[in-house]
């Protein structure tokens, strides 16, 4: 009870951030300004893949519209206590599909803190049913359980990853990589990929 008091006041009640603050923490930091800043243009719209309270999704809210997919219904609903914004759109999917999000729309695709926990088959299949929904072009960015590190070994809510299935499954959807990032985290990785 005491600890969950004190995450509420010194993460504001926010869920997410008790893993770090991406203004403090200097590897999410770098995230922000590398894979995130870049991309966000208010002409474009995006999805943003478990957005959990909104730890991300603050900066992304200058999109022209922004789609935010959840599993959960009550994640979304904690999302909806700390941002309020009119070109925000909550979707609760059924694991790895995209209803609602017309073909061919999406100009950028992000997710942070949820991968990290995604087996491999709902990862293939969250590759295979964003494919349709992507612009040509379109960057997505995903950060991802790296189990090659010994913190990610250590972490038993870490699904079984790798860069290499990961690059493995990427490409094998069509898609091509534009940059990886296997230093910056160290119980993670990040892949930006395009059609």
């Amino acid at each position: 009870m005491i600890g969950a008091a004190r995450r509420e006041l010194l993460f504001g009640g926010i869920y997410g951030f008790d893993w770090g603050d991406p203004d403090i923490a200097p590897p999410l930091k770098f995230i922000l300004d590398r894979y995130l800043f870049p991309y966000v243009n208010p002409e474009d719209t995006a999805v943003e893949i478990g957005p959990g309270g909104g730890r991300w999704t603050r900066y992304m809210l200058d999109f022209k519209k922004l789609y935010v997919v959840d599993y959960y219904a009550d994640l979304l609903k904690e999302l909806t206590k700390n941002v309020k914004k009119k070109n925000i759109r909550l979707i609760k999917n059924n694991g790895t599909d995209f209803p609602g999000i017309q073909k061919c729309s999406i100009d950028y695709l992000f997710s942070f803190g949820t991968f990290v926990h995604l087996d491999i088959p709902v990862i293939d299949a969250y590759l295979a049913n964003m494919k349709p929904i992507l612009k040509p072009g379109a960057n997505v960015v995903l950060h991802y359980s790296d189990k090659t590190k010994i913190m990610a070994q250590l972490n038993k809510d870490f699904a079984e990853n790798t860069p290499e299935k990961m690059r493995t499954m990427v490409s094998g959807h069509g898609y091509t990589i534009r940059e990886e990032d296997t230093t910056t985290m160290w119980h993670s990785s990040i892949i930006r990929f395009s059609i």
